[in-house]
Formats: C-alpha cells, structure tokens, sequence
C-alpha cells in the first residue's frame, strides 16, 4: 500500500486502498433516525411496560446519575421500552429540553416524541407524488384535501427555513418536523433538533450511560436549546437580545440585505439616533469568527444588525465577511463591468485541461498562502499512476488538496496554484496593482484585503449623496480595498487618511494613489497613535470625515488560526477596540464641530475659523492670523475648572492639575499674540 502525505498535515497519511472493506469497529453503532420511529414498533403488556417486560433496577438507576428523574426515566421506558438505548436517551433528552412537566404530563408521541419516518427523500417523493393523482385519483388516508395538503406544505417550508436560518443543518429540522408535526411550535421544533443532537454525541454500554464528550457537554446542548427557543420565541424573554456568549445565527444563503438584480429583501433595521451618518462607518471581519464575538462587535457598534455576504453571489471565490455599517441599503448599484461568477468565466483557458471528475464551478476562500511545488509534484505523479479516469480514492484525494488550495488545471495531470495577478482579478483590483514586492507578500497582502465588488456594493449609495467627493478615514487599510471600490464606483476622494502597519502595504496604496488620483493622501503606521487631538485636528483640517472604513485584524478569530482563536481579546484581533475608540472620537469631535458651525452659519457673516488643540495654536501661527486680520481687538477665554472645582475631591489639585494647568497656554497665548502685534 501507498501512503501520501497533505501538506496540510504531515501526520495524516492517506490511504489509496481505502475500497477495501474496513476492519469491524469495536465503537457501538450510532442511532439511525432514518429507521422506524419506536412508537411504531412498541406495544405496551397489561402492566404498563412496553413489550410487557419491566426493566432492570440498575438501568433505572443509570439514567437516574445522568440527571433524569425516576418519574421522566419510567414513563419513557413506558412510552418505548429500554432495548433501543440510543433511541431512549434522545426521548428523555427532548422531554428534558422542552421542560419536565410537559415531559412527564401532557406530551404525546404526536408531539414531541420522536415518530416513525423514512428518509427525508423518500418522504419528499411520497408527498408529492400525489399531485399526480390530484385530479381524480385516490384521496390520501386521512382524507385531507389538496388544498390543505399544499397549505401544510408550505408551512413545513417555513418552518424548514427558519430553522436552516438559525445555523441548523436542512436534514435535521426536515427529521424534527417530521417527529414533531408541521403544527409543532418553532421552540419545540429547536428543542427536537437539540436533544437529536445531543443523543448523537453519547453512547449507551449495558444499561448505563457514559458521556463521549462528559455530563458538561450535553449541560451545553441543552443549554444552547433553550438559549435559541428564547431567540424564536419560546420562553418569556422574547425581545431579548443575545448575549455575548451566544453564536449568532447566520444566515444560509449569505446574500446579506440584497444583491445585484434581486428584489429588496425585507430588512427590519433602525438605526438608534447617536448612529445616523455622517459619519458613516463600515466595518468589516470574518464570517465565521468564535461564539459570541459578533454579539460583542456588534453591542459596541450600536447594536446594528450585522449584514452578512459569502462573496461566491459577487464573484468566481468564496470569502465568508460580516459587515456592520450605518449606510443605507436601498439604491445600491453594481460596479460595472461585473465580475465573473465561475471559474471558466474568470479563466476560460484552464476549461482545457479540466477533468470531468472536478465538478467545481467557484473557488474557494483566497488564502494568505499558497500550496507547495512539493505537493503539486505529488499529486501530479498518483494522476500519472492511475487509470483514466483515476480510482474514486485518488480523486478524493486531489479534489481534497484542490479545494483547500484552490489549484487550477494548467496541464494534463498537472495542477497550479494561483498566480497574484489571478488573485487581482477575482478580489476586484486592477492588474499589477500589488507587483513590486515579493510573491510572498503580494500573496499576503491579497489574502487580507476586501473583496472589491462586494464592498464596493455596499458603498455605491455614497455616489449621490456626495457628487463632490468624500472624506475618508480609512483605518487598517490594507492595500486599499475601500479606496479601489470608491474609485471604480467613480467618487471622488478628496482626502483620505490611511491608518495601515504594514509598509509593504503602504508602499503599494502609495502607488496606486498617486497613479490614480488627485486627492490627498495621508498615510499613518500605527492606529494607536491616532489620538482624540489628532483626529480633532484632522476634522478641523478636511471639515470632518464622510466615511470612517475599515476592518481590523482577523488573526484571532479565523478558523485557520488553531493555536490563537481567542476572539476579542487575541493579541491582534483586540484592535476592533481601536476601531470603535476612533469612530467614537470622530463622532465626538464632529458633533463639537457642527455645533458652533451650525450656530455660526445661522447668525453670522464674518470668518470663523476652528481649531481642535490649544497646544497648536503656535506662536507662527499666531502671527500668520495677525498678518491676515490685522490683529485681534479681544482674546477671551476660560481655561479648564476640573482641578479647581470644589466637586472634584479626588484631583482638586489646583493651576498643578493637569487640565486646570491649561491656563497657563491661556497665558502663553496670549502673550503671543502682544508681541505679534507690536512686531505689526
């Protein structure tokens, strides 16, 4: 036998003689929902007893130390019998999930308890086959029109949906409803699917449970159950929101709020007053992040719903964002040309060479990295060794290594990595745009940028409501992924300050920049010098910010990231804290800004002029305003009273104290301005 190695773990081998049959595993076998149901199977003797036989004390007493009570463990071995363990164990899970004195009262196998039912594609087939009959066949046993047949279908759908919408697999909530009923309440629909799952996870040995994962894990399950019937309304908490240690339901499809041609989807969103643009803000991170962490992202960005987008609707490559923002979503436009949306339409010349057996149409997420010669070598060698077609194992393997690597057919058996210039064009920049460094760094820099056409939807609103241009505070910028989708949306940037620790990346917007554009740039290394007064200063200079862009590191919470997925508080992915004490800062030195302006522009004539930092007023400074106004006829002025106010007793430190200290630039000042004047 042959064994090959993935690059992407050395320790896994893969076996090319995988056809043969397999040795008998010592593992019990799982359940199997697709089986009868056991109400359909159990008949009950003139004692109670399912099948007339009691059960052993013992086995009584083991489900009793996993938690159940004696009365749910007798009326489910009652309601079954006890030689199905696996089917036992997920009964007493649902009674427990949907809260034990239903369990124990009133709940019936035409509730709750799981039914006899068949593979979902056999009962997909069953029922709508009878439409064939609907005009003069037989009528169906329980003697339910069309009408009513067609109506229960199309809440089953519904229902399906909304579950499929909460990160539920299809197959699972079409079983649920099928135990269940179509009638059954979404929360005890969520709670079916729970205790399914949790069933799944335990195995039964003579009579006595034994958790594979620990009491703890079916603790979680339940848990998360009755965490999501509060989320779809089972429970008394219905409005409340979820907390940072839930997941967040994502949707399936990711198609966000809209696409390009679709209808407007129904999108409840209010946005609170304190986030209605300008600024608007955009920000950006992975889909797929830990539990939790975009209830918390989105808790500290007002609470906004985030908007989710698999870019594979957008263009040929698969790449899973969510997407906060406080722009509107109505009125959005494509960038034209559009994108591809497969492969053979993004490179047409690989069709060529493609295999029947690689049944892909779109690629996969674009990675940071790509794979090795070494591996290419490899896989090229099994192809050559096999027949043609290759054995279904040696496909598994290629398509494996294909998928992860998004290799592309270059030649007969022969596989390729991307080149950076086909990474430019499925992410949305211009050729070349990232040439100049290393291929190591140009595929770096593109694995963590935006995805162009995407953003670039979201962004189009800006056009009309800002003909003359924007102002753009762009904050871990990359190499310009927001910059590049306003400018092929054709708007104008009057000034962008650029916030990106990479110089690499730096170097290429610079280039980019001044190639394309007749703005102003102005490029920051680190985030953390970005200061309330710096941005104050900026506000003064550009007369605020229109859009405050971004997208903070992903390093610690990124599925790929195995060793560090520490979410918020990962070393790198804790700089979204910067994002939000930034926009928080724009918004603040906005507000002071539009509030004397408004006020001014109400009242006056004359010139008003605004600066952030009295520390900035310089001594040429101020004489360059002594030249143009002929001098100043009053200086007023009250410096800061925190260090001098009897209310402060913790820092009533005096003119020492450090804000009450700013009298003395009151002084300096004006001092200044006296000796301008007699210069004058």
């Amino acid at each position: 036998m042959v064994d090959w190695l993935s690059d992407s773990d050395d320790s896994d081998k893969f076996e090319w003689e995988s056809d043969a049959e397999a040795e008998p595993s010592s593992a019990p076998a799982l359940r199997n929902l697709d089986a009868a149901g056991p109400s359909t199977l159990v008949r009950q003797g003139s004692n109670g007893w399912a099948n007339g036989e009691a059960p052993p004390t013992s086995l009584i007493e083991g489900y009793v130390g996993m938690g159940f009570t004696e009365e749910m463990v007798v009326k489910g071995i009652k309601e079954i019998g006890h030689n199905d363990a696996n089917a036992l164990l997920e009964l007493l899970l649902t009674y427990q999930a949907i809260g034990d004195d239903a369990a124990v009262g009133n709940c019936s196998t035409s509730g709750s308890i799981p039914q006899s039912m068949e593979d979902d594609s056999d009962l997909d087939s069953e029922y709508w086959d009878g439409d064939d009959d609907a005009d003069g066949g037989e009528p169906k046993s329980d003697g339910s029109s069309d009408e009513d047949f067609l109506q229960e279908m199309s809440e089953k759908d519904k229902k399906i949906n909304s579950l499929v919408a909460m990160g539920y697999p299809e197959d699972e909530a079409n079983k649920a409803i099928t135990r269940c009923g179509v009638d059954a309440p979404l929360s005890v629909l969520v709670d079916s699917v729970c205790a399914s799952q949790a069933a799944g996870e335990y195995e039964v040995i003579t009579g006595r449970c034994s958790g594979l994962f620990g009491g703890r894990k079916k603790a979680r399950l339940m848990e998360e159950s009755k965490k999501k019937r509060k989320r779809c309304g089972g429970g008394a908490q219905r409005s409340r929101p979820p907390s940072d240690d839930e997941s967040m339901p994502l949707p399936n499809p990711m198609v966000g709020f809209n696409l390009p041609g679709d209808m407007l989807r129904t999108v409840r969103r209010t946005l609170p007053k304190q986030a209605i643009g300008p600024p608007y803000f955009y920000y950006e991170n992975v889909a797929l992040a830990p539990k939790g962490t975009w209830n918390k992202i989105s808790r500290f960005l007002h609470e906004i719903e985030p908007e989710f987008v698999d870019s594979k609707y957008m263009c040929a490559a698969a790449r899973k964002r969510g997407y906060i923002h406080n722009l509107p979503y109505e009125n959005r436009k494509d960038i034209l040309p559009p994108a591809p949306k497969t492969i053979f339409e993004a490179f047409p010349h690989y069709k060529k060479w493609w295999p029947s057996w690689d049944h892909r149409k779109q690629l996969n997420c674009l990675q940071t990295s790509i794979s090795s010669a070494k591996l290419t070598e490899r896989i090229q060698h099994a192809l050559a060794s096999s027949s043609n077609p290759p054995p279904p194992s040696v496909q598994k393997y290629v398509m494996k290594e294909c998928k992860k690597w998004n290799l592309v057919w270059v030649g007969k058996n022969k596989v390729a990595a991307l080149d950076p210039a086909e990474y430019e064009y499925l992410l949305g920049f211009p050729r070349d745009h990232t040439r100049g460094p290393g291929k190591t760094e140009r595929y770096k820099s593109l694995g963590n940028s935006f995805q162009v056409d995407t953003v670039a939807w979201h962004l189009s609103v800006l056009k009309d409501m800002f003909p003359n241009g924007v102002s753009v505070l762009s904050l871990f910028t990359g190499i310009g992924g927001g910059e590049v989708a306003l400018h092929r949306l054709g708007i104008h940037m009057r000034a962008v300050i650029s916030v990106e620790i990479s110089e690499v990346s730096r170097r290429i917007l610079k280039g980019w920049w001044d190639q394309t554009q007749t703005g102003t740039l102005i490029e920051i290394a680190d985030v953390q010098t970005l200061t309330y007064d710096r941005i104050a200063s900026f506000v003064d200079r550009f007369g605020g910010f229109d859009l405050v862009i971004g997208g903070s590191p992903c390093n610690n919470l990124a599925g790929s990231n195995r060793h560090h997925r520490d979410g918020l508080e990962g070393e790198q992915s804790a700089l979204f804290f910067e994002y939000f004490r930034i926009l928080d800062d724009v918004k603040s030195a906005m507000s002071r800004m539009r509030i004397l302006k408004g006020w001014w522009d109400q009242t006056q004539t004359g010139t008003l002029i605004e600066i952030a930092d009295v520390q900035t007023l310089t001594y040429d400074r101020i004489a360059s305003f002594v030249d143009r106004f002929g001098g100043f006829d009053l200086v007023i002025g009250g410096s800061p009273c925190n260090n001098l106010a009897g209310s402060n007793r913790h820092h009533r430190d005096g003119l020492e104290g450090e804000q009450s200290a700013l009298f003395f630039e009151y002084f300096r000042i004006l001092d200044d301005v006296k000796s301008a004047m007699s210069r004058m």
